[in-house]
């Protein structure tokens, strides 16, 4: 087995134990190093965005100073959920090993895919949804904000 994709199976095992959250595990890996690493906290900090990857990012970004993630490897226990795939993303990290397949999260009761289907139903313009109503209101008054960080000379884009 990858030493890597060992040590997120041991947290997400650890997690069986300790009942802090769900059986996930993840570590971030740079140059070889491990940098960050997390199991799921839901429940433990009543939290719904505590899952493993989340937070071994956090722990990898504190430890290395920076938001950026480049050329840093993540292992997770299971196939990200729609939000780490987001962190994954906006955290510039170049890959992705995982363990588990979403149906197989899905197999043991977690519903990412109703979170899939939400996302592919605003992707077709179709956000009729049940699980979230998105509207846009009062963009007159938002967008001036936006509009003085286009003109700021400090700024830094992320």
């Amino acid at each position: 087995m990858n030493s890597y994709m060992k040590i997120a199976k041991e947290l997400s095992e650890d997690n069986l134990k300790t009942n802090v959250g769900g059986p996930f595990g993840a570590c971030v890996v740079k140059n070889g190093k491990i940098i960050g690493k997390g199991s799921n906290h839901v429940l433990s900090n009543n939290d719904p965005t505590a899952h493993a990857e989340i937070i071994a990012i956090r722990e990898a970004c504190k430890n290395i100073g920076s938001y950026d993630l480049s050329n840093c490897e993540l292992y997770t226990s299971c196939y990200p959920c729609p939000m780490c795939l987001s962190a994954v993303i906006w955290a510039n990290i170049d890959k992705v090993y995982y363990g588990n397949t979403k149906e197989d999260a899905e197999k043991i009761g977690f519903r990412d895919d109703y979170i899939y289907e939400f996302i592919k139903k605003v992707a077709d313009n179709n956000i009729d949804s049940n699980l979230l109503k998105l509207e846009c209101i009062d963009r007159e008054e938002t967008i001036e904000v936006f509009n003085k960080f286009m003109q700021k000379n400090d700024k830094t884009i992320y």
